[in-house]
């Protein structure tokens, strides 16, 4: 419940379909956008410097958990050999701590739901001027997003995928290095694994890195 850092980015509402002004192509390719966002150099580096400014709040959420249980688990093994006001202190306590347990939870859940969809707006939006760049320039006339679960796609090959290409593309034209010993796909969870926006000026949805075969 109180383990905290950047996942698979998942959808919240729905979003109108990208369009290319003077597309003449006609192929067609597939792109998981928010696995895109990770491949980047860029996402890699923004999304472990997110997980590293929460990690004190994660830690104390740990802690304050282990406490509850602690507490929880005294109550369990030694609640019918305390006295009335003894028992009543230490539920009364336990609600206490949950209560307070709760409340940091949700402000931690949205406080790193507002600056992880930050980081996806930002990126989300450069990389959809790349996005139009390489599918005027090899010919795509459409470009379909199969990140969201709702995602009409259900069938498509590996060479149709452009996620790669255009994550690629994007860090020639970023010059972002490539974080120190950081995963390819970096994954992890949020606070309570609440959902993280989609990059709004991409007008994309989102859906686990999966290319149907």
């Amino acid at each position: 419940m109180v383990l905290m850092s950047v996942t698979a980015l998942a959808q919240t509402g729905s979003a109108a379909p990208a369009t290319a002004a003077g597309a003449t192509g006609s192929k067609v390719g597939i792109i998981n956008i928010q696995q895109c966002i990770l491949l980047t150099n860029e996402g890699k580096r923004d999304v472990e410097a997110l997980d590293k400014k929460f990690e004190p709040q994660r830690t104390s959420l740990q802690n304050l958990q282990k406490e509850v249980q602690g507490m929880q688990d005294q109550l369990k093994t030694q609640g019918d050999k305390l006295n009335d006001d003894a028992r009543n202190k230490l539920v009364k306590d336990i609600e206490t701590k949950q209560k307070s347990l709760q409340r940091q939870l949700e402000d931690a859940q949205q406080e790193y739901q507002s600056a992880q969809g930050d980081l996806v707006n930002r990126i989300g939006g450069k990389l959809m001027e790349v996005l139009d760049k390489y599918a005027k320039a090899n010919g795509f006339g459409m470009i379909l997003d199969v990140s969201n679960p709702q995602s009409p796609v259900l069938w498509a090959g590996a060479s149709n995928d452009v996620t790669q290409e255009i994550a690629t593309a994007y860090n020639a034209q970023s010059n972002v290095p490539a974080p120190a010993n950081t995963p390819a796909a970096p994954s992890a969870q949020r606070p309570g694994g609440a959902a993280a926006p989609r990059p709004s000026a991409a007008n994309t949805t989102a859906k686990p890195a999966t290319t149907p075969k």
